[in-house]
């Protein structure tokens, strides 16, 4: 195999696979980048058996082959040589001779047939979606994800299809996120699956907020999205979704009306002195007024006190502020609305400029 390449064109592709290694791997070969050079261009192939990225890139070829380099040698090598480095690659054996100007370097690397083999993914779902819709449907909803919970299917975000409209949702237990868009599908049924963790946070870095749109796959077992350059692979998470409809409140006849900005920093300087573990804050709701308190084991206090649209009977809640700054976090309107029913009911806060995003914050208790 051998292929003479300018320093940035290797190095966009690398890197956009590189987040399916991991730093401790269970086998040599999962430490390795799949290199397959043909007379098209070259694929770039990473895995850690949950997730698996490929990256096409066309490109002349002076000699096909196919290798597994070591995947962080090889992304740092490329890296540090100048921008306008012109890099040759080529492979003998076990051995592959990376030379730029005056700097050589010589790899282990591994045959091509010990790399993972890849799943067939060739049927299931097919839907045609922007880069930019589907983002958002992760971006809005992945911070309510479990992390290392022991109920496996919440450490994962879950997506449901049904006719012409997506719905990705996210729980921890103590807080829901959910939203939906509207598409064109052939789904005459309701389909749901639940993208692991890692996947979810590889999508959002991968995805970009243009127009372009992607081919989304969804089978029993695996997700799949295509761009024109990368395509993205990861096993499916094998649980049952909560029925997340019967956590969005009802009877909730209070509404509070806030500026999104102001409310994110009073909460933010409050928080300062909340409880390290547990951070939680005190809302007391009178007309015209919330006066966010919080206190800590060292019995030091913070109050702040903030104009805002409501005008029912007197409420004390608490909660964990954390939870609140996270959907104030992802909002991007000016305004925020919050439905409450009583001081002990979770509540719900919507967007009012984008009404497909929702989300419900369990109450604790002080």
């Amino acid at each position: 195999m051998k292929l003479s390449i300018e320093r940035n064109a290797i190095l966009e592709p690398l890197q956009s696979v590189l987040g399916a290694i991991e730093k401790r791997q269970t086998m040599p070969a999962l430490g390795h980048v799949l290199m397959d050079c043909s007379n098209d261009g070259f694929i770039l192939t990473a895995t850690d058996l949950e997730i698996t990225l490929v990256a096409t890139q066309k490109h002349p070829v002076e000699e096909p082959g196919m290798v597994a380099l070591p995947a962080r040698k090889f992304f740092d090598i490329c890296k540090a040589l100048p921008d306008t480095a012109q890099i040759t690659i080529s492979t003998d054996g076990n051995k592959a001779d990376i030379k730029a100007g005056r700097s050589r370097f010589s790899l282990s690397c591994l045959p091509a047939d010990e790399f993972p083999k890849l799943e067939d993914v060739s049927h299931g779902l097919k839907i045609e979606i922007t880069q930019q819709v589907l983002k958002k449907l992760f971006e809005r909803t992945a911070f309510a994800m479990a992390n290392q919970d022991v109920r496996y299917y919440l450490n994962g975000l879950m997506l449901e299809v049904s006719n012409n409209q997506i719905q990705s949702v996210a729980t921890d237990g103590h807080r829901l996120a959910l939203y939906s868009v509207a598409t064109e599908n052939n789904s005459d049924s309701k389909l749901q699956v639940i993208i692991p963790r890692k996947g979810v946070i590889e999508l959002q870095r991968l995805l970009v907020d243009t127009d372009s749109v992607v081919e989304l796959q969804l089978t029993a077992n695996h997700i799949r999205v295509d761009t024109d350059s990368l395509q993205f692979t990861s096993k499916l998470i094998d649980g049952k979704f909560p029925d997340y409809e019967r956590v969005l409140p009802s009877g909730s006849d209070k509404l509070l009306v806030a500026d999104r900005d102001k409310l994110r920093q009073a909460l933010t300087r409050a928080s300062i002195l909340s409880n390290e573990k547990y951070r939680g804050i005190r809302l007391s709701l009178q007309e015209k007024t919330l006066i966010i308190q919080a206190h800590n084991s060292e019995q030091e206090e913070a109050e702040d006190e903030l104009e805002v649209n409501y005008d029912s009977e007197d409420i004390e809640i608490g909660f964990n502020v954390q939870y609140l700054l996270d959907v104030l976090g992802v909002i991007e309107g000016d305004t925020i609305e919050i439905k409450l029913k009583d001081g002990n009911s979770s509540i719900l806060l919507n967007d009012p400029n984008d009404p497909q995003a929702r989300y419900v914050i369990m109450p604790m208790r002080l």
